[in-house]
């Protein structure tokens, strides 16, 4: 069972949430900065990190229905409404962007749940997973969002995206800080040291993937890979160089994993 939208709010409104989300935009902010001329869907409960795409040309937050939905943005016209996560209410390829956070981790079916939104997202376009990670402090947090459901690990996430017919491009971590209340003022220098001598404490994983192959959408919303058959079928998106985090080793099912940090 989900996480209700209210438990939601207010861990975000106290100082834990707030570091949380602050560390998180870091991430993001490397990886789309102000998402310029871009469609993008939040689902999940995305709402605190949304706000920073101010050059985006749309933006929507789709909360499933098992967590309930908030008005947003508190001023303005409404964009968030209230979803079905095996059936979300959008055309294919609507999006160049989405985003998914707190979705994966408490969905009764991960694979379903990506699937839908992979097909909103357009040929070109990108996604990254946000979700808690397997060996981090902050899954074992109960008192935190990322205490409950199920926590991944960088292979599982690979072999999830690659499952609905994505391959990863990038990928970073963040929340190397214990869920610690006299720790927290030094979540900078966690961040700072742990990804370079502890990068398994990460309490957060995200990893983006785009469409490196064609996908067929069936009439009822799945799937299925297709294989290329020229190397060179779609453009393949850039990602915004950063000198900060960097990644060694390989992936998943013999495939190295992607090189392109954020």
């Amino acid at each position: 069972m989900r996480r209700g939208i209210d438990d939601l709010r207010t861990f975000y409104g106290e100082p834990t949430g707030t570091l949380v989300r602050r560390l998180l935009a870091r991430r993001l902010d490397d990886a789309w900065g102000e998402a310029n001329g871009s469609d993008i869907l939040g689902i999940g409960y995305a709402t605190p990190w949304l706000d920073a795409f101010v050059g985006a040309r749309r933006v929507v937050a789709a909360m499933p229905a098992g967590q309930g939905v908030e008005l947003w943005p508190v001023t303005g016209r409404n964009r968030t409404l209230l979803v079905d996560e095996r059936r979300l209410p959008f055309a294919a390829g609507a999006f160049d962007r989405v985003l998914l956070v707190h979705a994966l981790e408490e969905a009764d079916d991960p694979a379903a749940l990506l699937t839908e939104a992979v097909r909103a997202l357009s040929p070109a376009g990108r996604i990254i997973l946000v979700a808690a990670a397997r060996g981090g402090l902050w899954a074992r947090a109960e008192a935190t969002p990322f205490g409950h459901g199920r926590p991944f690990t960088r292979g599982q996430l690979e072999r999830l995206v690659r499952q609905v017919g994505l391959e990863p491009t990038a990928w970073s971590q963040t929340l190397y800080v214990p869920p610690w209340p006299p720790l927290l003022g030094l979540a900078d220098g966690f961040e700072q040291v742990g990804r370079r001598l502890i990068p398994g404490a990460a309490g957060l994983i995200l990893l983006e993937a785009s469409r490196h192959a064609y996908a067929r959408i069936r009439p009822g919303g799945l799937t299925q890979r297709a294989r290329a058959t020229s190397p060179a079928l779609l453009p393949q998106p850039a990602t915004r160089p950063v000198t900060d985090l960097g990644r060694t080793g390989s992936g998943t099912d013999g495939v190295d994993a992607p090189d392109e940090p954020f």
